[in-house]
């Protein structure tokens, strides 16, 4: 089976947990797409998960990702541009309004870029793991 057909249902006919390894579903997340049918969109906005699936139904809502995926943001886009800033400082030694000018953007653009892709993956984290609610039966109306 090839690595796209892994990734998407519609080509392989696998949908739910039990038909998946946590890689596929961390994977589905970190492209924004739903983690039981990759097909869906997760997000309705910017950083706002859809409450269900608009492919498969599956609900999303319960999930609780909270300030964890902005951490998750803080310490990669450190790892980057810290070892960076000081290659430049040690090597070149610019001034303080050029590093300004050179930093501060760049940390900004990083961190819109892995934002959402990171809450993605913490969503199907969570999903895969049937945490905060995901994977529970719904109580029947009677």
């Amino acid at each position: 089976m090839s690595t796209l057909a892994s990734l998407f249902p519609s080509l392989s006919g696998q949908v739910g947990r039990a038909n998946m390894p946590s890689g596929q579903a961390l994977l589905r997340g970190l492209v924004g797409r739903c983690p039981n049918c990759g097909r869906g969109r997760m997000f309705s906005r910017f950083l706002k998960v859809a409450d269900t699936c608009p492919a498969c139904g599956e609900e999303l809502f319960h999930q609780r990702a909270d300030d964890f995926p902005a951490y998750l943001v803080i310490v990669l886009v450190g790892h980057i541009v810290v070892p960076l800033a000081l290659l430049v400082e040690t090597e070149y030694a610019p001034a303080l309004w050029l590093e300004a000018a050179i930093w501060m953007p760049l940390t900004l653009a990083l961190a819109l870029a892995f934002i959402q892709p990171v809450k993605g993956v913490v969503v199907a984290m969570q999903w895969y793991g049937k945490m905060h609610g995901f994977g529970h039966a719904a109580p029947k109306a009677g």
